[in-house]
């Protein structure tokens, strides 16, 4: 599951011998927080200075080192090795590969080993949220909570891999010697493409899906979470259970390796979460070579829980929060409450509300990643619910009432547009049972349960005719 040391994984605990910035001095390399005693849980994970970021059957990378950071603090965590393009190839031929092996496995098989993904997540699932809370920046809660959603959505598919199947439907053929069915099978290699805010969680969402629809996939994470995705390489499950390890392959990387992957027409189906702008881009590259696509994309969500929450990931995302207050008092906002970066260590910032703007103000309508509230006064239910709908992006949304009739027309044709429409609880968090996703700018994709395992598959209308007879639809007869 994760890199452990020499004893348990034979790859995961080599000296890198790679040149150049791998080489530090002794004092520099003190300076990290891995080496640091408070933070000696890192190792548990196998985790060291220096690590490789791509895993395809063994450990590599001949790219850039990058250096992640904690948001707590802004001091340096480790180091990981980026996927070069070469590497990328590499991985995908050997992914391509392991699905041959994969997709003659069984359903339920297949589904064996994703149970004991979870049990593997479920051991280490304090260190491993306290890994997410440390690099991303998430409260501890919430950290260890990404990856219950990863331990959630394995037990799904556990029990979803005994029941994928197509319907027997009634053929139309007059002979009543035919049948008409649909067959369900993998698309092949499922590129996963994840944002910085869930690195873990929209990960093995669609990681547990993919993998029971008998799917191998490539994952790349944000390059800022690098140290995350490195530790929950899957590696150890796959390792024991005598199975190709790029069945889960990994390439940390930037924009070369998200572009290769978009444009690449051995990756099956491409799964983007990310923001607006750069999905746009994504979905172009992947629809010219007319591939798939499974895109989440911005949010803009009208609510805000609680005032509990860590710092912003960047010190780019504190300066976004500046720009996006002053834009707010350019537009005419009053900042009733926060506005100002706190004077302390980390990437931490006021949580802020701000009235006394237009509906349709322009930053209102622009998801900034930060803590800040646009507070709006209406006249009557038709106009908040089409104030909530006129925004671009459409991914989750809720109203807060006990009036039974408005719950439905708010749930109806004519309430809330957006993919995910919750009635008295927050917009945040979600059941992995249902599917998760968006409408409009938020892309159209579904990801986790319902029947978004669909998206993994690709269907084919089969009529299988065992009469003597040649029979075709609507009665034609070629004489």
């Amino acid at each position: 599951m994760w890199r452990l040391p020499r004893a348990l994984c034979v790859h995961a605990a080599k000296t890198s011998k790679l040149p150049g910035p791998w080489s530090r001095p002794a004092a520099f390399m003190s300076t990290l927080l891995i080496n640091q005693p408070q933070y000696a849980w890192l190792k548990e994970l196998g985790l060291r200075e220096e690590n490789e970021g791509v895993y395809n059957g063994s450990w590599g990378g001949r790219g850039e080192v990058i250096t992640t950071y904690c948001p707590a603090n802004n001091e340096p965590i480790a180091r990981v090795r980026q996927a070069s393009v070469a590497d990328y190839e590499e991985t995908v031929k050997k992914a391509k590969e392991a699905w041959k092996i994969w997709a003659d496995i069984p359903a339920p098989k297949r589904g064996e080993i994703v149970r004991q993904i979870g049990d593997a997540l479920r051991e280490k699932i304090q260190v491993l949220g306290s890994l997410v809370s440390l690099e991303m920046g998430k409260i501890l809660v919430e950290g260890v909570g990404e990856v219950q959603e990863y331990v959630d959505i394995c037990d799904y598919a556990v029990g979803l891999s005994r029941m994928i199947g197509g319907p027997i439907l009634p053929s139309e053929s007059k002979t009543c010697a035919s049948a008409l069915i649909e067959q369900w099978n993998p698309v092949g290699l499922v590129g996963i493409i994840t944002a910085f805010n869930f690195p873990v969680a929209v990960y093995g969402w669609n990681n547990a899906i993919a993998m029971i629809c008998g799917n191998v996939c490539l994952w790349k994470v944000a390059p800022a979470p690098s140290f995350v995705s490195v530790a929950f390489t899957l590696a150890k499950v796959l390792e024991d259970n005598k199975l190709p390890g790029a069945i889960c392959s990994l390439t940390c990387g930037g924009a070369d390796i998200g572009t290769a992957m978009a444009k690449d027409e051995r990756v099956n189906l491409l799964s983007f979460t990310g923001s607006t702008q750069v999905g746009k881009q994504v979905a172009l590259m992947v629809q010219e070579r007319f591939g798939r696509s499974l895109l989440e994309l911005g949010g803009n969500n009208a609510i805000i829980a609680n005032v509990l929450y860590g710092p912003l990931h960047t010190k780019q995302a504190v300066s976004m929060f500046l720009g996006a207050v002053e834009e707010a008092k350019k537009e005419g906002g009053t900042v009733v409450y926060g506005g100002k970066v706190m004077d302390r260590p980390g990437n931490y910032v006021e949580p802020t509300i701000v009235t006394g703007l237009a509906h349709d103000a322009s930053i209102a309508h622009t998801e900034t990643f930060a803590p800040i509230l646009y507070v709006f006064k209406f006249k009557n239910e038709e106009e908040v619910f089409a104030w909530n709908n006129e925004v671009k992006q459409g991914l989750s949304s809720s109203i807060f009432t006990k009036d039974l009739g408005r719950i439905f027309r708010w749930l109806g044709p004519k309430g809330s547009d957006c993919g995910i429409v919750n009635v008295n609880i927050p917009t945040s968090g979600a059941e992995i049972g249902g599917a998760f996703g968006g409408e409009k700018h938020t892309g159209g994709g579904r990801e986790s349960g319902s029947d978004a395992w669909k998206h993994y598959m690709r269907r084919s209308t089969c009529t299988i005719n065992y009469s003597k007879d040649l029979p075709l639809a609507q009665g034609i007869k070629f004489q």
